[in-house]
């Protein structure tokens, strides 16, 4: 089944992730494939955290993940320096072309998630777990 992706604002993000030093800690692996589920949280305060997934919009098989519409809307946030950031099943979700990730895009996400809320991307980090 195809996600649709509902775009989210930065603005209606939390303050505190333009504020303070934010976390991405995957949930799972980063080779499970084209969804690796994670969460932001505060550098320090776990209570401050909201569950944020990336997304790979480029895997098509044994179907495509996003529909073209979706897909053509996330290269190019992605090739002005941008990310798509929006909801699927009620989850904050990045979404960047690809088929799968490694830690470069990870951070790379997070610098221009950094950038959409007005924060400097040295002040995200990337709690990464390998495997599948």
């Amino acid at each position: 089944m195809q996600a649709v992706i509902t775009d989210v604002d930065p603005f209606d993000l939390p303050d505190w992730l333009g504020t303070h030093d934010v976390v991405w800690r995957a949930d799972q692996g980063l080779r499970t494939g084209h969804l690796v589920r994670g969460r932001l949280t505060a550098e320090g305060d776990d209570a401050l955290g909201i569950t944020c997934d990336l997304l790979a919009v480029d895997e098509a098989y044994p179907e495509p993940v996003v529909d073209d519409a979706g897909r053509l809307r996330v290269h190019q946030a992605w090739r002005h320096g941008q990310v798509v950031i929006g909801e699927v099943d009620a989850r904050l979700v990045l979404a960047v072309p690809g088929t799968r990730f490694g830690p470069e895009l990870v951070l790379d996400a997070l610098g221009r998630l950094a950038r959409a809320v007005g924060a400097h991307a040295e002040r995200y980090a990337a709690l990464l777990r390998l495997g599948a």
